[in-house]
């Protein structure tokens, strides 16, 4: 498992109480090469294993990615993996919009903040763990809908626009983390449809066999990182290892 990270390495899962946040947990945790990782959620969930550490932190603000920051220090971060994302709200009436006469501004900068600048905040807060010269991988889901070149369908404007400023803002913090660490790479991971709440009322147009467990998407997910090399920093993948279109 990620071999190009030391043994012991540090990991930090933002998001780590939903679907995919936590199948990453627990899939790192199937390995003895991990010595300490930050499982961070809004609720900051225990676990057993006593290489957990659980944090209650909402990093889509800075005080959060601040907080995040302090409890690091500037020790070595190996592995980030970003797994927060929204697609709709019912609490705040947000959903896919079909047309034009949907759109909501309100609803359109909560996604953008979400998806788009929590990510970005977050590499900003963990410069000091991630600088240096010490192998480091920071991953963050985005969607294959949020690729321009594959917009085929139309719809779904703030979700699709949310995912491509995501990756813009990944591809820029490439750019300048080469410079700070030349053995950081950045990764944009598409995960597939995932069976979890923010898949959930749209699971029934899925075709058959395309709708995956978080654990495999956690596994697969981490086996494509493994390729996930300096050279290809700023990268967008699917979970296959496919390139996805930008």
């Amino acid at each position: 498992m990620l071999t190009r990270l030391p043994d012991d390495f540090t990991a930090v899962i933002t998001g780590a109480s939903g679907g995919i946040g936590s199948a990453v947990v627990e899939a790192l945790l199937g390995s003895d090469r991990p010595g300490r990782v930050i499982a961070v959620s809004r609720g900051g969930h225990p676990h057993s294993d006593p290489r957990v550490d659980s944090l209650a932190l909402d990093v889509s603000t800075e005080g959060g990615g601040a907080a995040l920051a302090r409890v690091l220090g500037d020790a070595p971060v190996h592995l980030v993996f970003n797994a927060i994302g929204m697609l709709h709200d019912e609490s705040l009436s947000i959903g896919p919009e079909k047309k034009l006469d949907d759109l909501d501004a309100e609803a359109m900068a909560r996604l953008y903040q979400v998806n788009a600048i929590t990510p970005a905040l977050l590499l900003k807060a963990l410069q000091p763990s991630l600088k240096g010269h010490h192998p480091a991988l920071f991953a963050s889901l985005s969607a294959r809908v949020g690729s321009i070149g594959d917009n085929r369908l139309g719809g779904w404007y703030a979700y699709r626009a949310s995912k491509a400023a995501h990756n813009m803002l990944m591809k820029t913090a490439a750019v300048e983390l080469r410079r700070l660490n030349p053995q950081a790479a950045i990764a944009c991971l598409h995960p597939g449809t995932t069976d979890t709440p923010l898949s959930a009322p749209f699971q029934a147009r899925v075709p058959e066999g395309k709708l995956f467990t978080p654990t495999f998407v956690a596994e697969r997910l981490l086996e494509v990182l493994e390729t996930c090399t300096p050279d290809q920093s700023g990268i967008f993948l699917d979970w296959a290892g496919e390139r996805v279109a930008w």
